[in-house]
């Protein structure tokens, strides 16, 4: 089984001149063997996000014709005009729409659904939408006549004023909406009188400052737009980073590029090396496809690091597409923007150490805001934080009771030698007994094995290290469903699972993903609940648990796992004067004492 959503990296997705062409050129030819005699260009399978459809596929036939000059095009692009700004464009207030400050407004909005009164709560990011299309309409000269180029103006303007004005801006908390009526606002004052265009732009860098930046949410030590009432979505995360990009090139103010680099360095440090991501407050696994690369590929040469292989869905590789692969002008803007854009991937990873970050060829481990793995990928797997007793994370359990939540400052200590890179994380934390313990988990990594050493002050009963849960693994472009891994431990090792048919038990055999089981325990339907919200509730799931490594002296026990190779893994261990000594086959490190150097900083010493 195929995870549905995360497919080839984006930056695998060839960016010519020619090979845009040749999409451009497909589009037209789809185009124009379905515009009805009326006008409509909507696939004729699209309910929802349509109110702008048609018109995105009038703009990218607009943009067509401007590139190529194709003598077919301006009467459709003229007919399939008309046709939205007489069909499309609503004035009367939708019934049951409930986020309007101004009844009976009269202005211009589009719906999210053709039907009145039919889930009217997406009217607003439409709207952002249809005002995105229109300035995109707007950007192309020479191709419409003065009356509809007129109209076409005076829609844009209503559509920013019923946004801004009868609306309460920004309702769903979405940051990539917020950010892209913005941009809209920046591309329609570039259009407007001289007067007018001042007032729209300073409004749109006024609600920038005060509607989304003012709000922005702490996340692994960034502060990031909210999304969806979370911080990062992994579908609208890099969506939002396009809206930034743009937001940039159209105003040249570098709050959007500041901000932008912010969340390009806050993706480049989760993504692990393979592209795999999880996690987010709407659609855990979703993935976005071109409505990304503006951003990614804007950011990724600014930042200086390879944002290109995040694992889009490829389906959408070039624009919106229905399930038979036929062009929905959904997002079309972004499609026209990423080809105006002549900024090139930088396909090189950053070498730099990040604190929630550690990368090294194909190794890589994601940590989350506690520096506890969120994502460990090692041998082309991927393993994802196992549950038990209701917590979640890497870490010693004793008596049910996970060892990872820290109670006091982690600290963190990187460094590189001989070929290999290591990542030290010390926490202090306090158990059912109220005892203070101090975690110390080494990770190490050559490039193609990942070895993790985790040290705790003795502790009672039978403790055992909870080593993740394997979830999915690298085949070709795409990614697939695993329950298994390349994993040797010092100790005794043992793949368990919960038990089967109960909704708070995630069991990896099972051909449910993770997104579909976090939703089933989400508070919210489907779309609209917190999937990562719901994934809390996890009682128990799949985990690879490992028994302390025997013959560690002194009163400490210490678990040894390697990933992404198998066979014999025997690590031997040395207390004294400097520390921990951990010699494997690959390396020796030296944990230091508690106390640490003069700052209280943990030592770490490595030598291949």
């Amino acid at each position: 089984m195929h995870l549905p959503h995360q497919r080839g990296p984006l930056h695998d997705l060839p960016d010519t001149p020619e090979a845009y062409d040749a999409v451009l050129a497909d589009v037209t030819e789809q185009a124009l063997a379905r515009i009805t005699p009326d006008g409509n260009l909507e696939h004729p399978d699209a309910v929802d996000d349509i109110g702008d459809t048609s018109l995105g596929v009038t703009s990218l036939l607009a943009f067509a014709w401007q590139r190529t000059q194709d003598p077919r095009l301006p009467e459709g692009v003229r007919r399939s005009l008309a046709f939205h700004l007489r069909e499309r464009v609503y004035v009367e207030d939708n019934p049951g729409y409930p986020n309007l400050k101004v009844r009976n407004s009269g202005l211009p909005y589009a719906h999210y659904t053709l039907a009145a009164g039919a889930h009217p709560i997406g009217d607003w990011p439409s709207t952002v939408w249809a005002l995105l299309q229109t300035v995109n309409l707007l950007d192309t000269d020479g191709l419409v006549d003065d009356e509809q180029r007129t109209e076409l103006l005076e829609l844009a303007h209503g559509y920013w004023r019923w946004l801004t004005e009868a609306t309460f801006f920004n309702p769903q908390e979405a940051g990539n909406q917020a950010i892209g009526c913005v941009v809209g606002g920046l591309m329609l004052a570039r259009h407007l009188p001289v007067e007018q265009g001042e007032a729209v732009r300073a409004r749109a860098l006024e609600l920038y400052a005060d509607k989304i930046r003012a709000h922005r949410v702490r996340d692994r030590g960034a502060l990031l737009p909210p999304e969806h009432g979370g911080a990062y979505d992994n579908n609208y995360g890099p969506i939002s980073l396009s809206f930034l990009a743009q937001a940039h090139r159209v105003s040249g103010e570098e709050i959007f590029a500041e901000d932008g680099d912010t969340l390009a360095r806050y993706i480049d440090a989760r993504l692990t090396t393979g592209g795999f991501d999880i996690g987010g407050p709407r659609y855990s696994e979703q993935h976005s496809g071109f409505e990304s690369v503006l951003g990614l590929r804007y950011f990724s040469r600014r930042i200086g690091s390879d944002l290109g292989r995040y694992r889009g869905d490829t389906r959408w590789g070039r624009h919106a597409a229905q399930a038979d692969g036929g062009i929905d002008g959904h997002f079309a803007w972004m499609l026209i923007w990423q080809i105006q854009d002549g900024t090139r991937w930088h396909r090189e990873p950053a070498t730099a150490a990040a604190r929630h970050q550690l990368r090294s060829g194909t190794v890589s481990v994601a940590f989350a805001d506690r520096m506890t793995p969120a994502v460990v990928e090692a041998g082309g797997t991927y393993y994802l934080p196992a549950a038990v007793n209701r917590q979640h994370g890497f870490g010693p359990v004793t008596d049910g009771f996970l060892h990872c939540r820290p109670m006091g400052e982690v600290r963190v200590r990187d460094l590189r030698a001989d070929g290999l890179t290591a990542k030290l994380v010390t926490k202090p934390v306090v158990g059912r007994d109220h005892v203070l313990r101090h975690v110390r988990s080494l990770y190490v990594t050559d490039g193609t094995r990942l070895w993790m050493t985790v040290a705790v002050e003795r502790l009672p009963g039978s403790p055992y290290l909870l080593a993740g849960l394997p979830y999915a693994a690298d085949d070709g472009d795409r990614v697939r469903r695993v329950a298994t891994g390349e994993v040797a431990a010092a100790g005794e090792l043992r793949l368990t699972h919960p038990e089967p048919e109960r909704t708070d038990h995630f069991d990896a055999r099972s051909e449910t993903t993770q997104e579909l089981a976090a939703f089933a325990l989400a508070a919210d339907p489907r779309g609209y609940g917190n999937p990562d919200e719901g994934w809390r509730h996890l009682v128990a799931s799949t985990a690879l648990e490992a028994e302390p490594a025997p013959g560690v002296p002194g009163d400490l026990h210490v678990f040894a796992v390697r990933y992404g190779a198998e066979g014999p893994f025997s690590p031997e261990f040395e207390l004294g004067e400097q520390g921990l000594t951990v010699r494997t086959e690959a390396f020796t490190a030296v944990i230091g004492e508690l106390a640490g150097d003069e700052r209280g900083e943990p030592r770490l010493t490595l030598r291949g």
